[in-house]
């Protein structure tokens, strides 16, 4: 009997990968091995899981949407575990680990989803993510350049980040109207980073009207007198290490 197919559903912002190729490439860049613990976020029609599975003891997926959770248990795989609910509300402490990662990220959680495994990056091996290729671009951006801004700021301060390669509409189902990007992340050995909280305070307000200088963004925060780093530059210019240095001279105030 012939599986129904799935539609795919806007509020889940749900497209399927269905190139055979593009599949390839992203298994061959996650290079699993058969005792990895990976976790899948997302596994939609089981794509990337069927060939995942076939190299690997165990695979964990997280899945929201429980028509797609009964045509996983369809595959009947012993070694899928498959758990149902939101991978924003997912506690990764119960997962083996160290864990790697790998997931198609629905544009309209992507972000969300990025910094709630940043503040679990302890328990993180690395992570390999088909992204929105302007979220990906956002990511690996430098400081000076019109796309460099928190999110770019936020991923470099704890993670090495590669945009490994672009993934074209056509290889969708339905196809979106932008490019996708494989990118791929792994923790940093030492982040400089001592207070998340208090470094995401600093970034965000220093981004939050991108058009002034950083001595009328950050003027609740810090004075010219309290750090070596001019304010009156606007936040893109600033390199990582210089936020992270922003968010030192902060803490000694307080």
């Amino acid at each position: 009997m012939q599986q129904a197919k799935h539609k795919a559903r806007k509020r889940f912002g749900q497209n399927f990968l269905v190139d055979t190729r593009i599949i390839d490439r992203i298994v061959a860049t996650i290079a699993p091995k058969r005792e990895d613990n990976l976790l899948e976020i997302g596994p939609g029609q089981g794509a990337m899981t069927l060939p995942l599975l076939e190299k690997l003891d165990q695979l964990h997926v997280i899945e929201i949407d429980r028509d797609l959770i009964t045509l996983l248990q369809s595959f009947d795989k012993d070694n899928l575990i498959i758990h149902e609910g939101d991978a924003l509300k997912f506690d990764l402490d119960t997962l083996p680990t160290p864990l790697r990662i790998v997931g198609n990220l629905p544009y309209n959680i992507s972000s969300p989803i990025l910094f709630h495994l940043l503040e679990n990056r302890a328990q993180v091996e690395d992570m390999t993510f088909m992204l929105q290729k302007e979220v990906v671009e956002r990511m690996v951006a430098n400081n000076g350049n019109k796309t460099y801004g928190r999110l770019s700021v936020m991923m470099q301060a704890f993670f090495e980040v590669e945009l490994i390669f672009i993934v074209p509409p056509e290889s969708f189902e339905p196809a979106p109207k932008v490019d996708s990007a494989i990118v791929y992340l792994k923790p940093l050995e030492k982040s400089l980073v001592d207070d998340v909280t208090t470094f995401q305070k600093i970034v965000k307000a220093a981004f939050a009207q991108r058009r002034k200088t950083l001595r009328n963004c950050l003027k609740l925060l810090l004075t010219q007198e309290q750090t070596s780093i001019d304010l009156s530059q606007r936040a893109e210019m600033l390199s990582v290490a210089d936020f992270i240095k922003l968010t030192n001279d902060y803490e000694k105030q307080h």
